[in-house]
């Protein structure tokens, strides 16, 4: 076997830690943010810099005229209305990994099984030995790539509405590839010969158990009661710690439950003495995480789905990784390939690069379908 090279993990930012990125010190930003998966080379920020219109913008003037011009009359509302983006919630339910290089072409996971069967002593009988297997995992990286050009006009146009067409195409960009991020966080990425997984389609999870139906003989939270409900929830709080040999115990460990986004509403169905879902959850289960995201709603032919994982494995006394359930690999997340001043046009392109996700441990995760 040839020779391996191990790539240290850069940065863990676990799912209950993931916030925005707000720069308040400036000193060696390069070699901080790319800890992060940020990477900009300082001479492509000069380039950038000095490429940037640094005059005011101009003030606003009227004409005399013998009538009052209608533009005088307006009151415009202060600054722009965007429009709005699906969330993108990946990192909120699973954290993300920086691990290896943009020029990567995969990840992969070492998969250590021991073996052996002590048996009954006897002087005179063969010694049962140990050993151990190993298995390997591989997630295959995808690059993505966005960039932006400006006109001189057009930037010069663009300032009379007080707008910075080069800054708001960049953070065009950069929402841009982390779409593309999100999306391969549950989808995957199929170009017909990697291996590139998503949440939804990892060939490690677990089948989905069907929910039962209520009395009104139909499986969604929409028509069923708190007890039904709760028994909905109970069902997959049995089955993580049933899969898992009570390696995971519900009512102990952290755990996060994702639902669609058409079934979080339903946790403030009541009992007659005014306690909700959501109350008897925090009750039972101090330690789990409730969270929503869009790609569950109708995600099994239809229907809505629930997933319930463990976040760490605190059991696990071999294992030398981070214990985790789940891992989203990122090798980079924004980097700056550079940046040019032509006569005319300056143009920016960045790009990034995510390995998906991998269920390293599917005994710590259940999945239920139908609420």
């Amino acid at each position: 076997m040839g020779s391996q090279t191990v790539s240290p993990i850069h940065s863990y930012v676990g799912p209950r830690n993931v916030r925005p990125l707000h720069l308040k010190k400036v000193d060696n930003y390069p070699r901080g943010l790319s800890k992060l998966g940020i990477c900009m080379d300082p001479r492509t920020l000069r380039t950038m810099a000095a490429a940037m219109d640094s005059t005011a913008l101009p003030a606003m003037t009227t004409t005399a005229s013998n009538g009052v011009p209608v533009q005088a009359l307006q009151t415009w509302l202060p600054g722009f209305v965007a429009t709005v983006t699906q969330p993108r919630k990946i990192d909120d339910l699973i954290g993300i990994t920086t691990v290896g290089s943009w020029e990567d072409e995969e990840i992969i996971q070492t998969v250590m099984e021991l073996t052996g069967k002590a048996a009954v002593y006897g002087d005179y009988t063969n010694i049962p030995l140990s050993s151990w297997n190993l298995a390997y995992e591989r997630r295959s990286v995808i690059r993505f790539e966005e960039g932006l050009q400006v006109g001189y006009l057009e930037s010069a146009r663009a300032a009379k509405v007080k707008v910075d067409s080069a800054s708001t195409k960049r953070n065009g960009a950069a929402i841009a590839l982390e779409i593309n991020r999100n999306d391969v966080g549950f989808y995957g990425y199929n170009n017909g010969t990697n291996r590139t997984y998503g949440m939804l389609n990892d060939p490690s999870a677990p089948a989905y158990k069907s929910l039962p139906a209520g009395a009104s003989g139909k499986t969604d939270w929409a028509n069923k009661t708190f007890q039904e409900i709760t028994a909905d929830i109970r069902l997959v709080a049995n089955a993580l710690l049933v899969d898992s040999k009570s390696v995971i115990d519900p009512t102990e460990d952290e755990c996060t439950l994702t639902l669609a986004n058409g079934s979080k509403t339903y946790l403030s169905v009541t009992t007659d003495n005014g306690t909700s879902v959501q109350d008897w959850i925090t009750k039972t289960y101090p330690k789990w995480r409730i969270k929503t995201a869009p790609e569950f709603d109708g995600a099994n032919g239809g229907a809505n789905i629930m997933q319930l994982h463990a976040e760490s494995i605190v059991a696990d006394e071999v294992s030398t990784d981070d214990k985790g359930v789940w891992s989203q690999l990122v090798p980079a997340k924004f980097v700056t390939i550079g940046a040019k001043q032509d006569i005319k046009v300056y143009t920016e392109d960045f790009t990034n690069a995510t390995a998906g996700v991998m269920l390293k441990r599917p005994y710590g995760c259940v999945r239920a379908t139908g609420n």
